[in-house]
């Protein structure tokens, strides 16, 4: 017993020791400390403040309202709609953590209008900035019952009550929002560069594996942005004609100027039924990797080098030359090969007459390959869907929010010139001085 309260003694006497000796140790746990609450205290501050913002905009919106009918009179002569107190109070989700508020109501003497506030809609329990959040949770992997607990971390305790099923069916909304997007009116619209794709997934609860029909585009002002997502059958012509025909008819009227793709997809061969004018870029990843396919593991590393030897070419000259290179090293004994790499030259060097600061991005399919690794991120959380159309739901809102961070063309001023029918030979605008052509 002595010799273990001894110890205990002088395990006190240490901790003692060892706090006053280091007095920044100390210093830093107040500082610590006072900095949550000034924290705590800020917050307190800012919701607030945002409620008292939220309740003059409310005041305003309802005196808005008896203003406009102020004129308006009931049988017996008096001003028909008036101030009727206030809506039960209800609790709001926002970023500053839950804030309660009363909608101020009105009353119309003759029973003929209503009010209805648009800042605070009813049966609203969420700012929308949280409904976008969730989808971006989504793409980390959180899954539905994980969710309450992850917005609590970044909205504060009150997000916690969104259960489950709240998120389900939330979720579930997407499918309306996917169906107004899809029908969305396309006049006006012009896109310079498409990319396409058909990506597939997997559905849990079926042997089914969708392919999904995916188009993206770039503005003029070099913006890229998702234009479709079609729920095909394999990556066939119908499929894709199905497509670009609906592209069509919601006024999408000026063909774009080029086309990037996979050599694979059906969509080669409703392009020209559609949009006869807009020319080809085959994918040069796909098209590596189709050719690395037709040969040995040993020699695929230097066919590797020779084939990014075209695609890297200064010019089209240069381009021609690597290929020359290839067929010399490889064509007769992988005559395979040499005949996937030939038969597409023209579609794959279509990238030569345009401006060079744009090669890198119409090479290849990237936009989309890009675009849907975080989406598969999320379906190899979930294991998959359980239905073709909650795949193609997640899938719209997924990609809708990580397409949020794409970034503008490099060089986008170029694109109007492009849309102008300015002629590019080597990615230099014709009349320009061209560095390739001084080289002996």
């Amino acid at each position: 017993m002595r010799a273990g309260g001894g110890t205990l003694a002088k395990q006190q006497q240490q901790t003692t020791t060892v706090t006053t000796a280091n007095p920044d140790i100390l210093s830093f746990s107040v500082e610590k400390a006072a900095t949550e609450v000034c924290r705590s205290q800020l917050e307190q501050v800012l919701r607030a403040g945002a409620i008292r913002l939220l309740i003059d905009a409310l005041d305003r919106e309802i005196s808005d309202f008896i203003e406009e009918h102020r004129e308006v009179r009931d049988g017996a002569g008096r001003q028909a709609v008036v101030r009727n107190g206030h809506a039960r109070a209800r609790t709001i989700q926002t970023g500053l953590g839950p804030v309660e508020v009363q909608v101020p109501r009105a009353r119309d003497r003759n029973k003929a209008l209503r009010f209805t506030s648009k800042i605070l809609p009813p049966y609203l329990r969420r700012v929308p900035s949280i409904d976008n959040l969730i989808p971006t949770l989504y793409l980390k992997g959180i899954s539905d019952e994980q969710m309450g607990e992850a917005l609590a971390a970044i909205l504060g305790e009150g997000a916690a009550r969104l259960s489950a099923a709240s998120v389900r069916r939330l979720r579930e909304g997407w499918n309306a929002d996917f169906e107004t997007w899809n029908k969305r009116d396309l006049s006006g619209k012009r896109y310079v560069y498409i990319w396409a794709d058909g990506i597939y997934f997997n559905v849990r609860l079926t042997d089914e594996r969708p392919c999904l029909l995916v188009l993206v585009g770039s503005l003029p002002d070099g913006t890229k942005e998702l234009v479709a997502i079609h729920d095909g059958v394999r990556e066939s012509k119908l499929s894709w004609m199905e497509v670009l025909h609906d592209l069509r008819q919601r006024g999408l009227a000026e063909a774009p100027e080029l086309a990037i793709g996979d050599g694979a997809l059906g969509f080669w061969a409703a392009l020209p039924e559609v949009f006869p004018s807009t020319r080809t870029q085959r994918c040069w990843v796909h098209k590596t990797a189709n050719v690395l396919d037709k040969m040995p593991k040993s020699v695929q590393p230097g066919a590797k080098k020779k084939i990014h030897d075209m695609y890297l070419a200064q010019g089209r000259k240069q381009a021609g030359e690597a290929f020359e290179d290839f067929r010399k090293i490889y064509g007769a004994k992988y005559p395979k090969a040499w005949e996937c790499l030939e038969k597409d030259r023209d579609a794959l060097l279509a990238f030569y007459d345009f401006p060079a600061e744009h090669w890198a991005h119409i090479r290849s399919t990237n936009p989309i390959e890009s675009l849907f690794a975080t989406v598969r991120h999320r379906q190899r959380q979930t294991k998959g869907n359980g239905s073709r159309a909650a795949t193609l739901a997640m899938v719209f809102k997924l990609a809708v929010e990580a397409g949020k961070k794409w970034r503008r063309l490099r060089g986008h001023a170029h694109l109007a010139k492009v849309v102008a029918g300015v002629r590019f030979i080597d990615g230099i605008e014709e009349g320009m001085p061209n560095p390739l052509e001084n080289v002996a």
